[in-house]
């Protein structure tokens, strides 16, 4: 289904370029959400760009970093497609624009998490203390979050 869908958008931007000289097709976000991102750059004076520097933006997070130590992000999970632009990447670039050390915490870790060292995010830790049932570990989630996050501050205790 993807290799279809990826073919029918590949024709839309064809259509597009041949009818309204108008060319998508390499648009970063374009394509996202079946093609609404080059529908609003055709149809509209729309500018593209990525929901989570708007986000930042918009909280002034970069601002309110300023006097922090370390900076902790999450995510239900956390894996290679991170990097595409979800919240953990966000706050992570935030964070390194203000030289700030970035801990991610997740309820799922996924493959490919060592690309993420290199996109600012300093450590990754699962909270999920075993197997279990999605309807539990999500009753218990605060829970976990907080025994993780107390066991990560030990850590960094013991450096002082």
């Amino acid at each position: 289904m993807v290799r279809r869908l990826d073919a029918n958008l590949a024709h839309y931007a064809e259509v597009v370029k041949r009818q309204l000289q108008k060319e998508v097709r390499d648009i970063p976000g374009a394509g996202a959400a079946g093609g609404l991102g080059a529908g609003l750059l055709i149809f509209t004076q729309a500018e593209l760009r990525k929901g989570i520097r708007i986000v930042v933006e918009y909280t002034g997070l970069k601002e309110k970093l300023a006097d922090a130590d370390f900076v902790f992000t999450g995510e239900g999970g956390i894996d290679f497609q991170t990097k595409f632009g979800k919240t953990p990447y966000g706050v992570a670039w935030a964070a390194k624009e203000r030289g700030k050390k970035v801990i991610a915490l997740a309820g799922y870790i996924g493959e490919g998490i060592d690309t993420l060292y290199a996109e600012g995010i300093d450590a990754v830790f699962g909270i999920v203390p075993g197997a279990s049932g999605l309807e539990k570990l999500l009753a218990e989630g605060p829970r976990n979050v907080e025994r993780t996050c107390e066991n990560i501050a030990r850590v960094l205790k013991l450096s002082d």
